[in-house]
């Protein structure tokens, strides 16, 4: 058989279920999202056991597919039990991460709303009503718009 798997008929089926083990293991390095890792594992497992009992074909299949659909369900399981905590949680909330710093307001503040600098950006913002050049400090965001208060 030709075709990029056909090397996968020449072998041993025991080293076939290995060298998918393998490959699903490479492949969740490459691309990580926590999935392939339970199906690989799944393949090595199924791999160890036609190694000590000789499995016919349907039954391999049968037997990996159970494992994979146990692996996965218990991968999730575990992964749901033991969250990763980011080191830096605000990473992608850049409204947020600004709770506590100063900026300058570039645009009065009337009514309620009104225009501030942090850094080189600025920002809309809501608050107590302010004149350009006023500093305050952010309280915290509803989406881009920056909530604002007056320096105590």
């Amino acid at each position: 058989m030709t075709g990029f798997f056909g090397w996968l008929n020449a072998l041993d089926p025991r080293y076939a279920w290995l060298a998918i083990g393998l490959l699903l293991a490479a492949a969740e390095m490459a691309i990580p999202g926590v999935f392939l890792i339970w199906m690989a594992g799944a393949a090595l497992i199924t791999g160890i056991v036609t190694f000590a009992f000789p499995l016919a074909g349907a039954e391999q299949v049968i037997l990996f597919a159970l494992l994979a659909v146990g692996s996965v369900l218990a991968g999730r399981e575990w992964v749901r039990r033991h969250p990763v905590a980011s080191d830096d949680p605000g990473l992608n909330d850049r409204g947020g991460r600004m709770a506590g710093q100063m900026v300058i307001v570039t645009e009065e503040i009337a009514g309620g709303e009104g225009r501030v600098r942090h850094g080189d950006s600025e920002w809309l913002a809501t608050g107590p009503d302010a004149v350009i050049g006023t500093r305050m400090r952010v309280a915290g965001h509803d989406g881009t718009v920056l909530q604002v208060e007056h320096l105590h």
